[in-house]
């Protein structure tokens, strides 16, 4: 064997220069193999990789000194017996009759390139081919050309060419967009962007930094130095790391050529860089020990946990990118953010490596050896938002990188990774170990010939190709499990860093798209529920920085409090300590409104762990919903000796809480004496739940208020106003629970919550909460007033009450008095929430135009309704149409609303709409009108000959009126130009 790939369930292995075959096996449960069958090469093959999506292997090969780049598709034809080959060129037209006769033939694409190909990848997600040549890079798009409706080919499109100068790749990885390109000490990663352009498709997009200048004889400044004739020196070039913006600076320009044919959906990109990384060679005092290369450049994409069955295609979530040198690996995040996730120290030098979501799989001269990756956790973190919660939590990148395996093999020389197996290929070396330990001096470029086969001699003997079965996530995690349990006792962070290496290994086995369709997939459900309850043990009883991580993770692992307490608590055991994590987790647990009730022994062994090591959360606790079953007497004893230590009213209102439970309302007395009312209101700020409880997200009264609304309603009010105004209690939820504390229907409004409302309108200051409460009040005293419906108990505060402590409560105009005073009977039933009403309208607060709606029920037909329509046309600015209404209704009234309301430009009305009006009135009803003459003669004939000019004011009196009756008038107001 010479290279060998997976594909999806089968193993491609290219044989030596001599036979030039790919055989192909079919991997079955276990590892056992079964050979499908295999095809001939052009020629002996150097590279090699297979497409998950297409299901293609695409090969370099070697013929006559030349290279070729070939894919072979619908090679599994071949198991059924048919050896057909067709072979065609990539991009040519294939005409229907001879595309019938690849439904039962293997096809091969020959893919033609000016420079010869040196790497390949394909890309996991979308099948596209990226080919390494030197100074460029070419991408093949993979197409599905449809032929009928019975056929389907596929075939491939060259799409993009990257020019990149002076850059020779070893190797490149090729997903989801993402390029990453290695030479032999550099690292260039670089991500394709989707662009909008409308230019033509022949122009081309540079990105970057320009190109250095060239050197003086034409060769570039990266290689110039090292070619000179002076084997007595070793240039090497300073090592550099550039992450994401900074990686521009790398001077290593990228010119982007499409060369796909112009259509509609034609993508347009653009480079960006991500990633440069140039190394040094490793170096000693007697020159180069090591022969210092970069090798096994990979792109890891992570995706999206599959929770759904009917879920067809995952969503990439992360991508990683590794790379080594012999004696170090690192592993890259390159999503969001680009940063160093690991580093990875070898005990010898590495021949090449495969990382995995779960495991980095590393050879040696000697070994195979078993790393422990981060990826799950960097993914899991980007999935989830909640993660380092309190709801949820996972393990940092951050932890020490562990070895799980090291295997002893004697020359392991390459490796792929195939679901959970390994395939090894080995070669037993004769070769003195003390020649291939000698060093040697080299130079730093390559030749493109170096990526020929290690071996070019089929004779040699030795060679050997393992499938090696991986242990399944479940047995590894079972043994990780176990061997953390010799750190139990001592109490280590070795126990939770072996646990959560477990975690992370069942979470990176759940993110797996395979997830759904495992055998495994209810095992390892269970594993993970059960990693979170073993950390939320460690996080519980080790004293660690992070012991209020054992919160998080008991509540993904879906045990219940007292099944944590069962784990926790020790039997008989009167002096067990109890850590901070544990505490941290009670504390939460029992502070949420959660439906479980723990029992009285529990409750009570609860009471016994705060009294010794938290004593201030008694209160909190003891209202908990969780404790609803433990014995009040008790809780009073435990209070009332830390009340001796540190008193409070939380505490005096905690023990007035239970002893109401208990039914001794003499204690409870005594206990609520202790403090004045608004202390108390205060108090309950401190711990709500004294008062209200959630019961699947419901607000419920407590027996506590259910008291104090029959014996301290002002007291329940304010309280209420406080939590109101602490952010305690939503508007919402108090309407909520007013109505059940009532036992009022949904539509009905109980008095003590008008209350609440009116006590809110003195203290809140939020001009939404306001208008809201404006129009909560006043839609219910319209209401009431409306039906003749009496509160069904007495308000705390009167009218009086209210225009003295709050400004949204205005006082009642005179007018409004004048026209109230003449009202009928049917009125005085409502007297107060008529007030009420009248007193809102005449203060600025409430906007007019929104409560006009709400005023509606209120008709003209009496007086209450006429003082509401003048008041509202006053306040949208309708004077004229207020004084038509009063005059119309209420002409006593008149000259009371302009004595009040017609100021500053308004003061015009008293001449232009007040006295035509009043004289037109005295002339039609005589002698028989005295209100009408008494508001002529006493107010407006006076206001407006003060006001106007004499020949102004001559011009508004009636033709047909009493000389005697004006004449005073017209007197002062000649007098008064004297005057002036």
């Amino acid at each position: 064997p010479a290279h060998f790939c997976c594909g999806q369930d089968v193993l491609f292995v290219a044989s030596t220069a001599a036979s030039c075959r790919v055989e192909v096996f079919a991997v079955r449960e276990q590892g056992r193999c079964e050979a499908l069958g295999s095809f001939a090469t052009l020629g002996p093959v150097l590279r090699m990789a297979h497409s998950s999506a297409g299901d293609y292997l695409v090969t370099i090969e070697e013929k006559s000194k030349a290279t070729f780049l070939r894919a072979y598709m619908n090679w599994r034809c071949m198991s059924a017996g048919s050896s057909r080959v067709c072979v065609r060129m990539v991009g040519h037209k294939m005409e229907e009759s001879y595309s019938e006769t690849l439904k039962e033939q293997m096809s091969v694409v020959e893919m033609p390139l000016s420079d010869p190909p040196l790497c390949i990848s394909c890309c996991p997600v979308n099948g596209d081919l990226l080919v390494g040549c030197k100074n460029k890079l070419v991408m093949f798009c993979l197409k599905y050309r449809v032929i009928n409706q019975n056929l389907t080919v596929l075939d491939f499109e060259r799409s993009l060419i990257l020019h990149i100068d002076n850059l020779i790749p070893a190797e490149v990885a090729f997903c989801a967009g993402h390029i990453a390109i290695t030479t032999e000490l550099d690292v260039l990663i670089l991500k394709l962007e989707v662009v909008q352009q409308s230019t033509d498709r022949t122009e081309q997009c540079t990105q970057g930094v320009s190109a250095p200048e060239k050197a003086v004889d034409g060769g570039s400044p990266s290689t110039h130095p090292l070619q000179l004739d002076l084997d007595e020196f070793i240039i090497c070039q300073k090592p550099v790391e550039l992450l994401g913006e900074e990686s521009k600076l790398c001077e290593i320009p990228v010119t982007l050529e499409s060369t796909e044919l112009p259509t509609e959906d034609t993508k347009h990109f653009q480079v960006q860089y991500l990633l440069f990384r140039r190394f040094a060679p490793d170096q000693s005092p007697f020159g180069f020990c090591e022969e210092t290369k970069l090798h096994s450049v990979q792109l890891l994409p992570v995706y999206q946990t599959a929770y759904e069955e009917t879920e067809n295609k995952s969503k990439l979530l992360s991508l990683f990118c590794f790379f080594s040198l012999p004696h170090v690996g690192y592993l890259y995040s390159i999503g969001k953010l680009v940063e160093l996730i690991s580093t990875y120290q070898y005990s010898e030098k590495s021949e090449q490596a495969v990382l995995t979501p779960q495991f980095l799989h590393v050879i040696t001269s000697q070994n195979l050896q078993c790393f422990t990756v981060r990826c799950s956790a960097v993914a899991a973190r980007g999935e989830d938002p909640y993660i380092d919660t309190t709801m949820k939590a996972c393990p940092p990148v951050t932890l020490d990188v562990c070895t799980l395996r090291m295997q002893l093999f004697i020359g392991p020389r390459a490796l792929c990774h195939f679901k959970n197996h390994i395939i090894l290929l080995t070669k037993a070396d004769t070769e003195d170990i003390t020649e291939r330990r000698k060093p040697a001096r080299r130079m730093l470029s390559r030749k493109a010939d170096s990526i020929k086969s290690r071996t070019n001699s089929e004779s040699e003997p030795g060679w050997n190709l393992y499938i090696i079965n991986t242990v399944s996530t479940i047995q590894l995690y079972r043994e990780m499990v176990d061997y953390s349990r010799i750190y139990e006792n001592v109490k280590t962070e070795s126990c939770i860093h072996l646990l959560s290496e477990a975690h992370l290994l069942v979470r990176a086995a759940i993110m797996d798209p395979y997830f759904l369709k495992s055998d495994e997939k209810e095992d390892l459900l269970r594993a993970f529920r059960e990693s979170c309850a073993f950390l939320g043990d460690c996080y519980s009883r080790f004293e660690t920085k992070d012991y209020h991580l054992a919160l998080p993770y008991y509540r993904m692992s879906g045990l219940s409090m007292t099944e944590v307490l069962k784990r926790l608590i020790s039997e008989g055991d009167e002096v067990q300590t109890y850590e901070r994590g544990f505490i941290f987790y009670l504390t939460h647990s029992l502070n949420e409104d959660s439906n479980e009730e723990l029992s009285k022994e529990s409750g009570d062994k609860v009471l016994q762990i705060f009294y010794l090591t938290d004593p201030v959360q008694l209160p909190h606790i003891l209202c908990s919903p969780s404790m609803r079953n433990i014995c009040p007497w008790t809780a009073v004893k435990y209070l009332q000796k830390v009340e001796q230590m540190m008193p409070s009213v939380i505490l005096t209102l905690t023990k007035a809480f239970l002893a109401l439970k208990m039914g001794d309302l003499t204690m409870y007395k005594h206990e609520m004496d202790s403090y004045k009312e608004t202390t108390l209101a205060c108090g309950f700020i401190g711990q709500p739940r004294l008062l209200q409880q959630r019961k699947e997200g419901i607000v419920m009264p407590t027996e506590f208020a259910v008291h104090l609304k029959e014996m301290q309603p002002g007291l329940l009010v304010a309280a209420t106003v406080a939590l109101h105004e602490n952010s305690k209690i939503e508007l919402e939820e108090a309407d909520t629970f007013f109505k059940m504390l009532c036992n009022s229907s949904e539509n009905t409004i109980p008095q003590l919550l008008v209350d609440f409302w009116e006590a809110l309108l003195v203290v809140s200051s939020q001009e939404e909460i306001l208008q809201e409460l404006l129009l909560r009040v006043t839609s219910q005293y319209v209401w009431r007033i409306s039906r003749k419906q009496l509160p069904e108990t007495k308000p705390l505060k009167t009218t009086e009450d209210l225009i003295n402590s709050c400004s949204h409560f205005g006082l009642i105009v005179p007018w409004v008095t004048s026209i109230m005073s003449v009202g009928c009977s049917s009125d005085k039933d409502c007297h107060e929430d008529i007030s009420r009403l009248q007193s809102l309208l005449c203060s600025q607060s409430i906007n007019i135009a929104s409560a006009l709606p709400v005023l509606e029920p209120l008709t003209e037909a009496d007086n209450v309704g006429l003082t509401i329509r003048v008041l509202c046309n006053t306040r949208l600015g309708k004077y004229e149409e207020a004084i038509s209404q009063l005059l119309r209704r209420c002409p006593d009234a008149a000259v009371f609303y302009a004595q009040h309301e017609l100021k500053g430009d308004n003061q015009a009305l008293w001449w232009n709409k007040l006295l035509p009006e009043l004289c037109k009135r005295t002339r039609l009803s005589g002698n028989d009108y005295p209100v009408v003459i008494s508001s002529l003669k006493a107010e407006t004939l006076s206001i407006v000959a003060m006001k106007l000019e004499l020949r102004d004011f001559l011009s508004l009196l009636p033709e047909d009126g009493t000389a005697a009756f004006f004449l005073p008038f017209l007197l002062h107001c000649s007098q008064k130009k004297l005057l002036t």
